[in-house]
This record gives C-alpha cells, sequence and structure tokens, in this order.
C-alpha cells in the first residue's frame, strides 16, 4: 500500500476483481499474489488454501464471500486488489467496493461468456464510472471462445472491448486439436509462452506461428483504428498512416487515455488454472487502469449549508475526508475499513461524522491482507490509501469521515433490498439478550442483512439476500459468537405499498388532565417511484407546526411504514404534512408521533398493494431438456425474455417470483439428469397476485 512519509499518488492502484461466480477471480488474483512476490505459493480453491478466501466457511464451499483487500508491487506501482465475491447473495460486497475503487478488472469465462452476475457487476462498475479492463479466462477449457466472449460483452453489456492479447488455440489437448498454449501480444506482435514447470513465471517470446499472423495484424490494425479515431493530438495517427515506427510508450499513452475516459475496455486473455496470460495483465493494471490522480475531485454537500457543493482533490495538503466501505464485526469490537480521499488520516485522533453530527475517535490504523487478523500499524495514512481502523463507535457503512472545521457530506452507498427472511430463536432462553447484540452487530456489518421482531409471533426474523446468505450468517453466530441457535424454514420478504392517493387526517385525542394530549396533522401519501423508496416532506409553515412536533409528526410517520397494515415494510410512498392543529396545554412530541402513525393506518386502510420479490433467473441447459425445463418456468409463472444459444447449451434468461423458487436447484436438475445449472439474482419488486393479498389480510380463511 502506500507509503506513510512521502506517498507518489500516481503510482497507486486501487482496484478491484469483479467477476460471476466460478469465472476465476480468485484463482487470477493468486497468480498476481504470487508473481508480485507477495506470497510465496499458489494456493488453489479446491484445497482451500488460497491468500483471499481466508474465511473457514470460504475455504469449506470453495467460493468468495468476504471481500479481502490485500496489498502488492509491480513494476513501479503500489497496487491494493481486492478480491471481490461472484454470489449473488453477496453483491453488496462489490457494490461497496467499487465505490471506493479506482479501477476493475472484469473476469469472464471463455466457455460461458457474459452470465447473470456478470452483468450485474458490470451495471455497478457503470454507476460508478469505473475504468476496466477485461480478463478473458479458462480459456483451456472445453468450448472455450475468445471471440464469442468478446462479442457478447460488446452485445449484452453494451461494453467497448479492444483487444490488447489473443489466444494462440482453446481448449486442452484431450478435447482441441489446437488447445490453448500461450497468447499473442498484439502491440509488440510477440507469442508469449509461459513455462509450466516454473508455474508460469519463466515467459518465452517468439515470433508469431504464420498460421495466426494475419488475425494478429487483422486484431491489431482494429487497435490502432480505435487509437487513432480517438487521437485529439494527431502524434500517433500522422505516424500509424505514414508507416513509422511509434514508440510503445506513446502506443500505452493512448490507450490508458481512453481506458480513463471509459472509451474502451482493454481486453487480455489466459488461464488461471494453466499459469498463462497473468503477467502481462498485471503489466496492464499499472499502464492502463487510473491512479487516484486520475480519477475526478469527490463532490460532496456542506452539512451546515445543504446547498452548498464541497469537493476534496485527491492531495494530502486538502482537508481530510474519507469514507467508511466496510466493517468487521468481532467479538472484541469493530474493524473500519475506510477509503482516504483527501489530507491524512493519523492514529489516535478524532474525525467527525457529519451524516450522525458526532465526533469519532481513532484509536489506530493498519494496512491488512486478507484476514483482517494480519495488519500492520501505521502512525499515519495519506490520500489514496485503504486503511483499517478500531476505536469508532457510531459509524456504518456509507458514513462520511472528515474534519470538523472542514465538514463534507458524500453520497451514501445504496445497496439492494433484503429477499428472504428466516426466524431465528437461541436454543436457551438465557441467550436472548446475546442474539440481539449478535444480531446488530451482524446488521452493522453487513448493510443487506437486518432483523426485527415479529409483531404478531414475537419471533426474531433475519432477512437478506438469499437461502445461502442466511445460513452463513447462522454458522457465524455458532463459530464466531458461540451462540447456539435455531432457524426455521426460508419465507419470502414481501413489500407493502399504497394503491391510490390518500389525503387522511391522522390523530392523537385523549381526554383533557394530567395525561391528556392533542395533536391532528392532515397527510397526503401517494404511489412514489425512484429512490429514495420512502420520502416524507413538511409544508406546514413553523408558525402553525412548531418544528419539534413536525419532527415528531414525520417519525410517527416513518415508524408506522416500517411495519405496514399486514407487518411488513412499506416501499414506493411519498407523504407530504399539508397541514395540522396543535393544542397549547396538550400538545407534545409524543402526541404528534402518534397522530403521524395514525395517518399512515387510516391511509393504507383497504388501500394495500402487496409486494413480491421478482428474481432475475438465468438457466443454462442442454438443447434436449429444453422443452420440459420452460414447461416448468411457465408452471411458476415465470416471464421469459430470451433463449439464447451458447454452443450446445441453450441460455434462458427470465424473471420469475421468489416465493415460488425455493425448490428450483433441485427440480431443474432432475428435469435435466442433472445437466442444468441456474443462477438467480434480485431484480425488482412486483405486485403480487390479489389472491396472495387476501390470503395475507384473512389468514384464517385459508
Amino acid at each position: 500500500m502506500a507509503k506513510s512519509d512521502e506517498p507518489n499518488l500516481s503510482r497507486i492502484r486501487n482496484l478491484g476483481i469483479i467477476a460471476h461466480i466460478d469465472a476465476g477471480k480468485t484463482t487470477t488474483t493468486e497468480h498476481v499474489l504470487f508473481y508480485s512476490g507477495a506470497t510465496h505459493r499458489l494456493g488453489a480453491v479446491d484445497s482451500g488454501n488460497t491468500e483471499t478466501d481466508y474465511d473457514q466457511e470460504e475455504q469449506e464451499r470453495g467460493i468468495t464471500i468476504y471481500s479481502a483487500c490485500i496489498p502488492f508491487s509491480w513494476l513501479d506501482c503500489t497496487v491494493n486488489l481486492i478480491d471481490t465475491p461472484g454470489h449473488v447473495d453477496f453483491t453488496a460486497e462489490v457494490e461497496r467496493s467499487l465505490r471506493v475503487l479506482d479501477g476493475c478488472v472484469v473476469v469472464f469465462d471463455a466457455q460461458k461468456g457474459v452470465e447473470a452476475q456478470s452483468e450485474t457487476v458490470w451495471r455497478q462498475a457503470d454507476k460508478y464510472q469505473v475504468p476496466r479492463l477485461v480478463f478473458i479466462n479458462k480459456m483451456d477449457v472445453v468450448g472455450a471462445n475468445f471471440e464469442n466472449a468478446v462479442e457478447e460483452i460488446r452485445e449484452r453489456l453494451e461494453g467497448h472491448p479492444v483487444a490488447l492479447t489473443i489466444p494462440i488455440g482453446s481448449g486442452s489437448p484431450k478435447d482441441s486439436p489446437t488447445p490453448f498454449g500461450g497468447i499473442i501480444d498484439l502491440l509488440q506482435m510477440k507469442a508469449l509462452y509461459f513455462d509450466a514447470v516454473t508455474e508460469g513465471k519463466v515467459i518465452r517470446a517468439e515470433p508469431i506461428p504464420e498460421e495466426l499472423r494475419s488475425v494478429a495484424l487483422a486484431l491489431r490494425e482494429k487497435l490502432f483504428d480505435v487509437l487513432t479515431q480517438h487521437d485529439e493530438s494527431d502524434r500517433l495517427t500522422s505516424a500509424y498512416l505514414e508507416g513509422r515506427d511509434i514508440a510503445m510508450e506513446t502506443v500505452r499513452d493512448a490507450i490508458r487515455d481512453l481506458t480513463l475516459r471509459r472509451i474502451i475496455q482493454p481486453v487480455l486473455c489466459g488461464s488461471g488454472r494453466e499459469h498463462i496470460g497473468i503477467q502481462p495483465l498485471m503489466d496492464a493494471i499499472c499502464w492502463y487502469l487510473p491512479s487516484p490522480l486520475d480519477r475526478p475531485p469527490v463532490v460532496g454537500t456542506n452539512p451546515r449549508k445543504a446547498d452548498k457543493e464541497e469537493r476534496r482533490k485527491p492531495d494530502v495538503k486538502e482537508p481530510f475526508c474519507g469514507l467508511v466501505f466496510k466493517i468487521v464485526a468481532e467479538t472484541h469490537g469493530e474493524l473500519y475499513f475506510i477509503r482516504i480521499y483527501s489530507g491524512k488520516l493519523k492514529s489516535n485522533s478524532r474525525v467527525y461524522n457529519p451524516g450522525r453530527d458526532g465526533k469519532e475517535n481513532v484509536a489506530k490504523i493498519y494496512h491488512t491482507r486478507a484476514d483482517p487478523k494480519d495488519r500492520e500499524e501505521l502512525h499515519e495514512s495519506h490520500a489514496g490509501d485503504i486503511v483499517a481502523a478500531i476505536g469508532l463507535r457510531e459509524s456504518i457503512t456509507g458514513d462520511t469521515l472528515c474534519e470538523t472545521q472542514h465538514p463534507i457530506l458524500l453520497e451514501r452507498i445504496s445497496f439492494a433490498e433484503a429477499v428472504v427472511s428466516q426466524s431465528i430463536e437461541p436454543e436457551s432462553s438465557a441467550d436472548k439478550q446475546k442474539l440481539i447484540d449478535t444480531l446488530n452487530l451482524l446488521k452493522k456489518e453487513d448493510p443487506t442483512f437486518t432483523w426485527r421482531v415479529d409483531p404478531e409471533t414475537g419471533q426474531a426474523l433475519m432477512s437478506g439476500m438469499g437461502v445461502l446468505h442466511l445460513e452463513i450468517k447462522k454458522h457465524r453466530m455458532e463459530r464466531d459468537f458461540r451462540l447456539k441457535v435455531r432457524v426455521r424454514q426460508p419465507l419470502v420478504s414481501y413489500r407493502e405499498t399504497i394503491r391510490d392517493r390518500a389525503k387522511v387526517v391522522g390523530e392523537c385525542v385523549k381526554p383533557a388532565g394530567t395525561t391528556g394530549l392533542f395533536a391532528k396533522v392532515t397527510v397526503e401519501f401517494e404511489p412514489h417511484k425512484g429512490e429514495p423508496s420512502i420520502i416524507v416532506r413538511n409544508q406546514v409553515k413553523p408558525d402553525k407546526l412548531p418544528p419539534a412536533f413536525a419532527a415528531a409528526a414525520e417519525q410517527g410517520i416513518l415508524g408506522a411504514l416500517q411495519s405496514g397494515e399486514l407487518g411488513y415494510p412499506v416501499m414506493k410512498v411519498k407523504a407530504t404534512l399539508l397541514d395540522a392543529e396543535v393544542d397549547l396545554q396538550m400538545s407534545n412530541e409524543m402526541a404528534f408521533q402518534a397522530a403521524g402513525a395514525d395517518a399512515v393506518h387510516k391511509a393504507m386502510s383497504d388501500n394495500i398493494v402487496l409486494l413480491e420479490p421478482i428474481m432475475k433467473l438465468e438457466v443454462t441447459v442442454p438443447e434436449e431438456y429444453l422443452g420440459p425445463v420452460t414447461a416448468d418456468l411457465n408452471a411458476r409463472r415465470a416471464e421469459i425474455d430470451q433463449i439464447l444459444t451458447r454452443g450446445k447449451l441453450r441460455v434462458i434468461e427470465t424473471r420469475v417470483p421468489l416465493r415460488l423458487m425455493f425448490d428450483y436447484a433441485d427440480k431443474v436438475r432432475s428435469l435435466s439428469q442433472g445437466r442444468a445449472s441456474s443462477t438467480m439474482e434480485p431484480h425488482a419488486y412486483a405486485p403480487a397476485p390479489d389472491e396472495l393479498l387476501r390470503s395475507k389480510l384473512n389468514p384464517d380463511s385459508e
């Protein structure tokens, strides 16, 4: 990571590796760390001994669950590399990593091309305007197709991929007459072969095989066509058209410029398993991805003057500004991961959290390796760095930290809504409080995990992004917090919204006396699209409704919307306070809070739309089983968007209600004799059928 004395920000790279599950992110990361000297052996996912999958659960399941930050050096750059999960249940790890990273490498499976989660992480990178490289991995597997993968990136992701390396052959010696054996560097116009005995450390450069030379020349010409098209100085264009030699540094500068402007995504290829093509990817990371200086200043607002914009450049001389993007809950406290955007952060210092209007103590700061327990303590750190801190108390993921004299509030990180719930209880009633404390810790750590008490049954309900997500939380409670718990079958996390616009008067009127209360608020509720999902606004002037009473009424409205008429959280609603009545003797904040809640209940009475989670499902199935699989999907009320051809396989893209999908993994295997696979991710909340709403309103009638 960045040195704590005089950091050269131009030589720092903060980047993430993102992809669909099983595309080979962790294997690629292992090779990067091995070749850079950050590790001294190559770990393997199947063996459970990779550097970044440090958690016991990750090692046992062979998947990445938690984003892990590892520093390494290559060429003359210091790289902070974050390996992120590919499973949809842990998409929040990708979201918060991309929020603070400067660039990323998107890994694709050469056989499967663009997959469901590939689209999700690509959109997340688009959302945060992150420049990226593309690495087409697994060129050694059966059916690997470099051209098809690049074309899918162009068509399905609307990307602009430009090849810098291309494969020599594809597939393995067992199934291909021309197996994958190396790569062609289109800039150097050399064939590169990687020595298997040294696990790819020794690279041999040779002339390009004659049968591939015309292909390489054509793709090189395509690359230069793109570069010259956007060459504003015309230096590269004139030299290229005149046939003059072009300095390699000039070409790399042109590629870097277009990458940073997100006009192109340079494409490289290889195979982590066969140790091919990783070092050119590492070179490209240093040559083409941005440093903190290449990214625009972060923009926020002044919390004391909401209409005043504040900016922070990536400069150690600017006032300190950082973002808490991850919290690791431990039994003895929490570890807060912070991206420093400007200024310096010192250990044993005080910082200001403008979102909570409070000061926090930074007792110690560290650089960590993958496992947060593996730490190097620092005295101070600088702009452009990623550090972990202890000592903070009130901050949560997405909070801004800054100097009190120079406040700035950055935009928070938004996360998807939880879609699956399970009831949970301790095996011993003596552990009730410990369960509450543990659930709160896990909620603080993971923004997509939440819990509440069911108002009807009194049971604790934990909610997350999927069954696997909740299963891993349960295992963490048992393993890390020594808490034995019982959970029941998963439940769908429904939501409620309002059907029609409603104007109501919320009341809290109790007879006069020592405990008399009086408050009336006129509130208009209406359906709302967009973000945030719930909006509460006050249009009553302060001389008619004191600010303290208005705030209490808003709090009452928000509180009631947390559990609507059916007990589910309410979303997609806008509430506007239009009028109020105050009694000088009997009105107080408690009365107006109750009146706000009463307004919600009146507005939603006989005016409810039940929303259910709709999942985006992608099923990959051999053609001979396409009929039974699509028939089963139709029976589940699926809306099939398209069916794609991928070699001898068919890929079904569809949307389907989650409540009908809990048995799907077993069912689709049964229908295809174990040859089909599927991935599912949250898509949206949509109105549930009327009969489902009626069953929720009248559960006894079922």
